[in-house]
């Protein structure tokens, strides 16, 4: 026998129907009050950060009983040409980027031979990019190719940019690489 989707329906209204004429009462469920976790809250727009197609985000913030404000919700905008409201998976998990208690939210370092992870300073993280880049750039800078072409390369470093990155950023970001002699770069939006 096959079942048509009107006919789906009027069965499962009948079925609800039929709960209530069993005697479930059905009217302590429509006394119940629900409110939502995002009632009242302010709508933020943005853009997800995992890739460069630019799917629109709604945040919500509300501010708390300290005065702090919490992110509350993340989802996909309807009103985005780009994804139409819909998001992909990583994009849906866009809160736990935020609000996540596992999210580490200092820079750690390990040192050599070390097995322990410790927690270190911005300043003595960047001051270590610095000399790890340096290090390597010294190391790996070549001058000349095989056929005595002058090149002034870094063949030791690359450079792979952000999709959150805006125009400037990136703009920036890879005139400091060429600077430095980077030969490779990449976006993430290619990868």
């Amino acid at each position: 026998m096959e079942v048509t989707r009107r006919q789906f329906l009027q069965l499962s209204t009948t079925g609800v129907l039929g709960a209530s004429a069993l005697g479930f009462d059905l009217a302590p469920a429509s006394r119940i009050k629900m409110s939502l976790r995002i009632e009242g809250a302010t709508v933020s727009h943005s853009v997800c950060p995992y890739c460069a197609v630019g799917c629109a985000l709604l945040a919500y913030t509300k501010k708390s009983s300290s005065g702090k404000v919490e992110l509350l919700q993340i989802e996909g905008d309807p009103d985005s040409p780009v994804n139409e409201g819909r998001l992909c998976p990583k994009g849906a998990s866009a809160l736990q980027l935020a609000v996540s208690r596992r999210r580490v939210e200092s820079p750690l370092y390990r040192e050599p031979g070390a097995a322990e992870w410790k927690r270190v300073s911005w300043d003595f993280a960047l001051d270590k990019l610095a000399q790890n880049i340096k290090a390597s750039r010294d190391r790996t800078f070549v001058t000349t190719d095989a056929g005595g072409n002058v090149v002034n390369r870094c063949e030791g470093v690359a450079f792979a940019g952000g999709a959150a990155f805006s125009s400037e950023e990136g703009y920036f970001a890879a005139k400091v690489m060429r600077g430095l002699g980077v030969v490779h770069l990449e976006q993430q939006a290619r990868v």
